[in-house]
């Protein structure tokens, strides 16, 4: 095999690499369904049609004081990598979760999706109050969320909607926990797999507890949460960022409940050099940028107008995609052979789209995977030639090299040991600050 060596820049302190998930990536086991049959489009065309495509959100995004606090992806239901309730869904239970914003504001408000819903979802009230731990919420924090004035909603199947405003002060990097009682079968939930966190339920109606006793079943998926907003001071902001791709942007393999994913240690830059922004993150473990599945949605070209320009007050994009194309597919399978090209495509469609939007789009290389479940030497092969593309073709605005910034430097195909969660793929606690670390926080 050829060998590439190159030095590591510096990167600044290293956090200690806390212990891993306990189970680890396999994507081929989660994507060997047939592929969804998305928008029709396929990567080899993505380029051509980019233009055609229509501005995002911009009714959700028309809110000059909102921008993003916290945000997440949503799937369609299926069993994914660990068990989940997504394919049963909720009745006459109570579900809590906790997110952590990565801004803060004098005023919130929270978005539901039911977009893979086949059925309206009728939430009967909601609560938010200030994360103490685990399913405890801090004494006297509890507040009500309401919905046009009214304690309940009915969220229409492939909709999304967002409560009222909630006003409470939010500070950058507080956790807090929004709680919805579902009293009517819900039918399958739409959710995101590989949330890094602990979602908790209970039987019967505990929206307003501040214990989290009666939250005895646990989860590691988010359900129905998609967005937090905060309302800005001063005025309007326009100055988010977006982290967008797969299982490597979501944090897979990351602490579960430390907020150690590389957009979160991006977040918490920010806050150390005392200007907060907005951070949100839109990775999907498992997604790919060409192809959708039933296990991760939409492909990556596909979701980017609803994830990414849907967003308020956001001036950056990180794309870091294309691994799971080039590891799952094989000639004659399931999971098509993506080509160099068609990634390349891909890449230019969304770059495209960004900038339609106005917004600047940083390209992250592709991290080594030698010693991975999926990877072959076609594949490294691959994933040189798309690197060598991000880093010399001009198509992106900018370029962060996670390659080089993760690879062992005695085998640059492999990630370096102490950036290795264990799986050859991910990187652990350590990696994904040294991701954090090595972007240029003045060029976002």
């Amino acid at each position: 095999m050829r060998r590439r060596t190159y030095d590591r820049p510096p990167h600044g302190r290293l956090r200690t690499a806390l212990r891993p998930l306990a189970v680890l990536f396999s994507a081929a086991a989660l994507l060997s369904a047939p592929l969804l049959p998305v928008s029709g489009e396929s990567a080899a065309g993505a380029a051509a049609s980019a233009a055609e495509r229509p501005g995002g959100g911009q009714e959700r995004a028309s809110g000059q004081e909102w921008h993003g606090g916290w945000a997440a992806s949503v799937q369609p239901p299926g069993r994914g990598l660990f068990p989940n309730w997504s394919q049963q869904g909720f009745a006459r239970q109570t579900l809590r979760q906790v997110v952590r914003v990565s801004n803060g504001g004098t005023g919130a408000r929270f978005e539901l999706s039911n977009r893979y819903g086949t059925s309206a979802l009728n939430v009967a009230g909601a609560t938010v109050g200030r994360t103490d731990r685990g399913a405890a919420v801090r004494k006297g924090t509890v507040r009500a969320v309401t919905f046009g004035g009214a304690e309940s909603v009915t969220v229409p199947a492939g909709g999304e909607l967002f409560s009222d405003a909630v006003p409470m002060r939010v500070r950058e990097l507080e956790s807090l926990t929004v709680t919805l009682y579902l009293a009517e079968p819900t039918g399958p939930a739409t959710y995101h797999m590989a949330a890094s966190a602990t979602s908790y339920r209970a039987p019967g109606d505990h929206r307003s507890d501040e214990s989290g006793e009666p939250f005895g079943e646990t989860s590691l998926s988010w359900y129905y949460l998609s967005d937090v907003e905060v309302r800005g001071e001063g005025g309007a902001r326009a100055d988010g960022v977006v982290a967008f791709g797969d299982s490597i942007t979501d944090g897979f393999a990351s602490t579960v409940d430390a907020d150690n994913r590389y957009p979160d240690e991006l977040a918490e830059r920010f806050v150390a050099e005392e200007r907060p922004r907005s951070v949100l993150n839109h990775g999907i473990s498992g997604n790919m940028i060409t192809f959708g599945t039933p296990g991760t949605g939409e492909s990556g070209v596909d979701r980017f107008r609803k994830d990414v320009l849907a967003e308020p007050g956001v001036s950056t994009v990180i794309v870091l995609a294309g691994i799971n194309d080039i590891g799952l597919g094989r000639p004659g399978g399931q999971i098509p052979d993506v080509s160099v090209e068609q990634l390349i495509a891909a890449h230019r469609d969304v770059v495209a789209q960004a900038h339609d939007a106005g917004l600047k789009v940083i390209g992250a290389t592709l991290v080594p995977f030698e010693g991975a479940s999926y990877f072959t030497e076609r594949g490294e092969e691959k994933r040189d030639a798309v690197n060598e593309w991000i880093r010399t073709s001009g198509a992106y605005d900018a370029v962060v090299d996670l390659d080089r910034v993760l690879a062992d430097p005695a085998d640059a195909d492999r990630l370096a040991p102490a950036y290795d969660s264990g799986d050859h793929l991910h990187p652990s606690d350590a990696g994904y600050h040294a991701m954090a670390e090595a972007i240029d926080v003045g060029a976002l």
